[in-house]
């Protein structure tokens, strides 16, 4: 909000006058959660160390982990704190979409938060009993689904949503009992899909990078009456300001991700998976664009999807044959490359390549209708 109170003093600074501009606050916001990680990170890190809030390793998982036993987790607070600041600084915190992208984010922070705290300082192995954080997730999309079902400021396009592919081809689901469960699956199933892909150094912090660049593109199109207009999708009033959290998100990503890359100093925990998952999940539903969700997020969707065939295929073949068999070497889908004789680093980078490719064919689908 401080841009504002920087913006009224155009009349004797015109250079303030850039603070009008989404894209400029955008960069600048970028750039503050870039430069604020950079700052935040190593202290936190230091701190998560001196607690012994440290990962611990699975007996299940690959045996090259094991070597990852005492790392620090609950780095997710390092990219809700950068992200929070430029939007102090930066955002309109007035605005209904980023107010929800907020709570969203922050939401399921806490729940995280807790599930790292649980395992990591309380040593539970189990961490947050799984319904309770169905229950978090469950809660955030109730809430998401009834504001925007309520709220004035989406009464435009109240329960309706596009679909790729078809220009003129809409869903509405006309009635809040469709609508808010409808919500509350995109939320859930993205914040758990996040959640299942950080699993290698690096993995879901660029993944996330790229699927939020692409939401960055959709929310200042979308905010535009010119561009929206031009491509023939909905045009949504204020939904622009999600551009600077979205430049906010990725700039805290792009510095977390330098004390994430392989060999990893800290990892992002719960704190971090879920609450970007929420935020995928939130980006998609405030901007009506839930259908492109399965091609900006890719790459989380297969991990999760790996593992319903994992536990399905195991499940069946129990029952046919009296021994539970597996699919894949182990999901989700990073582990069954790893068995495979796969590098960890080569998995990651040709996980992100597939990511940005999905991104190319995310942004693509606005043509080719």
């Amino acid at each position: 909000m401080l841009y504002k109170l920087i913006y009224g003093f155009t009349d004797y600074v015109s250079g303030f006058n850039l603070m009008r501009y989404i894209t400029f606050r955008s960069a600048m916001a970028a750039i503050t959660a870039l430069l604020f990680s950079f700052i935040l990170g190593p202290r936190i890190i230091r701190k998560l160390s001196a607690l012994q809030v440290t990962e611990t390793i699975r007996t299940t998982g690959p045996t090259t982990h094991q070597a990852k036993a005492g790392t620090p987790s609950m780095g997710g607070l390092i990219i809700l704190g950068a992200t929070l600041l430029p939007m102090l600084l930066f955002g309109d915190l007035g605005n209904i979409y980023v107010q929800l992208i907020l709570l969203a984010m922050l939401w399921m922070g806490v729940v995280g938060f807790m599930d790292d705290y649980l395992k990591s300082v309380r040593r539970k192995k189990e961490g947050l009993i799984a319904r309770y954080k169905i229950l978090g997730q469950v809660s955030l999309g109730i809430i998401v689904g009834s504001v925007m079902y309520l709220h004035p400021d989406f009464a435009a396009f109240g329960t309706r949503t596009t679909i790729p592919f078809f220009k003129n081809y809409i869903i509405d689901f006309h009635w809040w009992w469709l609508y808010i469960p409808f919500v509350v699956f995109v939320i859930t199933a993205t914040s758990n899909s996040v959640n299942l892909a950080d699993g290698l150094d690096g993995l879901a912090a660029g993944l996330m990078a790229i699927a939020v660049l692409v939401f960055a593109a959709i929310a200042y199109i979308s905010g535009r009456s010119d561009f929206s207009q031009y491509l023939n999708i909905f045009y949504l009033p204020g939904a622009g300001e999600l551009t600077v959290y979205c430049a906010a998100l990725i700039g805290a990503i792009l510095g977390f991700l330098w004390f994430n890359a392989r060999p990893a100093e800290v990892f992002m925990g719960d704190t971090g998976s879920l609450a970007m998952g929420a935020v995928l999940g939130a980006l998609a539903v405030l901007l009506r664009k839930e259908f492109l969700l399965p091609f900006a997020a890719a790459m989380f969707i297969f991990e999760s999807i790996s593992v319903i065939i994992q536990v399905r295929y195991f499940q069946y073949t129990k029952k046919r044959y009296g021994e539970g068999r597996r699919f894949f070497k182990m999901a989700p889908l990073h582990h069954h490359f790893e068995l495979k004789g796969w590098d960890e680093n080569k998995i990651v980078i040709r996980f992100w390549i597939l990511g940005i490719l999905f991104a190319m064919l995310t942004l693509t689908t606005f043509k080719i209708r």
